[in-house]
């Protein structure tokens, strides 16, 4: 595996464009499915398609790694400060925080 997440999807989701980088952060248990290249706060870059949508990067990763499968239907996504739906379109640079549910007593 590379330092960054192979963009899996290009050509195949609809979207034409050159291919940006966004920088994905996983919270919770998805955090042990980030690659090596993570930095210590479970961030790391992803090239996508230009165009691409926060479930476009949702799918790419659950194809990347079963345990991210269900991304968009456990968790809250937020591009950068802003809670996001799953056809938010992203942009070069954006910042992805995928947050799962929190429990506690």
């Amino acid at each position: 595996m590379g330092d960054r997440v192979a963009d899996l999807f290009a050509g195949n989701q609809g979207h034409r464009g050159a291919t940006m980088t966004v920088r994905v952060l996983l919270f919770g248990h998805y955090r042990d499915a980030a690659p090596a290249s993570a930095d210590s706060s479970g961030a790391f870059p992803a090239d996508i398609a230009g165009g691409a949508t926060v479930s476009d990067l949702a799918a790419t990763l659950g194809t990347w790694d079963k345990r991210l499968g269900d991304l968009l239907t456990r968790t809250r996504v937020a591009v950068g400060t802003e809670f996001a739906a799953g056809d938010t379109i992203l942009a070069p640079g954006d910042e992805v925080a995928f947050l799962p549910p929190m429990s506690g007593g």
